[in-house]
């Protein structure tokens, strides 16, 4: 009886899985497909130069989503995951979570105005970067690790096509020529606002989870929770983000859209891991508090998979790089054909380090381990740009993150293979 019992349970289980992947497989691809859709069009009416500065804006921008997303994106997914019957529990999360980060908002938008205010690069498009800030407003507001935690990642979905969509149609209507750049950002500000409201109403309604004042005491403890999380995410965005931004510093608008042009069209490449990651995450973490045994054993039948896809997806990046190009940005971004080239292995680098890195690493306790790998990559990342930027420019920049995500890659799969949790081979004490 027990036996049958646990088999329905597992059907259900992988059932729910199966469900969640392939919501989340619908939204990466909107999420891709259609900014896919308006990239071709935006390159080409507002040229290089401003897409360039709208590149460099949303680079600059980003830091302050890694400060608002802290760790939480991880650390209180595991945490919805694993309390989600507890609906006290879930309530405190939720509420302690918010909190910190609309506390984090506010600290994001005083260090964004001092920013803007204090240097000429970014006082004389002032207007843009506040505009581009609204992002961060809506990703607060959207809390996408509750529907993680929840395995509910349908109702992300919804929410995000709808505003996704409209943003995409409201391009072509609104920006007609070069000087409609500013619009971009308002437009992709308002989709992530109003998709984000239309969450919190959603949880409300859905799962009657309603926000409640939490003790000082309690913040400072999922604080603590998610720090080491933190830090590897200011650790990865100095060698994500920062390549974009660090590039703008040391050259010009030209040559930043030169980069992110060929750089939108290795993300939308890398998005097709997203669903995958972003489902099997909270999958894992429940598997391995229950046996770390199991749910190694299912990280390594799901890293040979990821391997063969993403080794696929690279190899076809590579050999099609122009004609991607062309048909995507037009000739004027002849230039960006050998940055696609360059980092063509990016999709197989970054889904074998998710593997590694937040799959294992972090549902087994090594976030210590994990964040160190990271600093160092992100050390090495400074390193190299300042040094190839200044001399190779966009190719320098290709090449810095390129050698950065191999070693990111190799530190952490020869750390697992070390410690006890090897991804090849078997493990004598998991």
């Amino acid at each position: 009886m027990l036996t049958k019992l646990k088999n329905i349970t597992n059907t259900e289980e992988k059932k729910r899985l199966v469900s969640n992947f392939f919501s989340l497989a619908v939204l990466q691809g909107a999420n891709y497909i259609l900014p896919l859709i308006t990239l071709p069009y935006l390159v080409r009416v507002l040229g290089v130069e401003y897409f360039g500065l709208l590149a460099f804006a949303t680079a600059t921008i980003a830091y302050f989503n890694v400060i608002t997303d802290y760790g939480f994106n991880l650390t209180a997914t595991r945490e919805i995951s694993i309390h989600r019957e507890d609906k006290a529990k879930v309530i405190e999360i939720f509420s302690s979570v918010m909190s910190i980060k609309f506390i984090l908002l506010i600290v994001s938008f005083i260090l964004l105005t001092l920013l803007v205010f204090s240097f000429e690069k970014f006082s004389t498009d002032w207007k843009i970067y506040f505009f581009t800030f609204g992002t961060v407003v809506g990703q607060v507001l959207f809390p996408v690790w509750f529907f993680q935690g929840m395995e509910r990642m349908k109702y992300i979905t919804y929410l995000n096509i709808l505003s996704k969509t409209i943003f995409t149609v409201a391009i072509f209507i609104f920006v007609q020529e070069k000087s409609d750049f500013y619009i971009v950002p308002i437009l992709t500000s308002i989709g992530f606002i109003v998709a984000g409201i239309l969450s919190l109403i959603l949880i409300k309604k859905e799962f009657d989870v309603s926000f409640k004042l939490q003790a000082l005491k309690t913040l400072r403890s999922y604080m603590h929770e998610a720090h080491h999380i933190f830090i590897s995410n200011i650790a990865i965005s100095l060698y994500t983000i920062s390549t974009t931004f660090i590039l703008g510093l040391l050259t010009n608008n030209v040559i930043v859209g030169y980069f992110a042009a060929a750089d939108k069209i290795i993300n939308a490449f890398k998005g097709l891991m997203g669903p995958v990651s972003q489902t099997i995450y909270p999958y894992i973490s429940k598997k391995v508090s229950i046996s770390k045994e199991d749910g190694l054993n299912f990280i390594r039948k799901v890293a040979k998979y990821i391997g063969i896809f993403t080794l696929g997806v690279s190899i076809f990046i590579f050999v099609f790089a122009e004609f991607l190009v062309n048909l995507l940005l037009g000739e004027q971004y002849y230039h960006s054909i050998i940055i696609l080239q360059i980092m063509a292995v990016l999709p197989l680098l970054i889904g074998l380090s998710n593997i590694f890195g937040i799959q294992t690493m972090v549902t087994f306790g090594r976030k210590k381990a994990f964040s160190r790998i990271l600093i160092v990559g992100s050390i090495l990342n400074l390193i190299l740009s300042f040094i190839l930027v200044p001399i190779y420019h966009h190719i320098g920049s290709a090449i810095s993150v390129v050698v950065v995500e191999s070693f990111i890659t190799i530190a952490m799969f020869i750390y697992l293979q070390k410690n006890g949790l090897k991804i090849i081979g078997e493990n004598k004490n998991v």
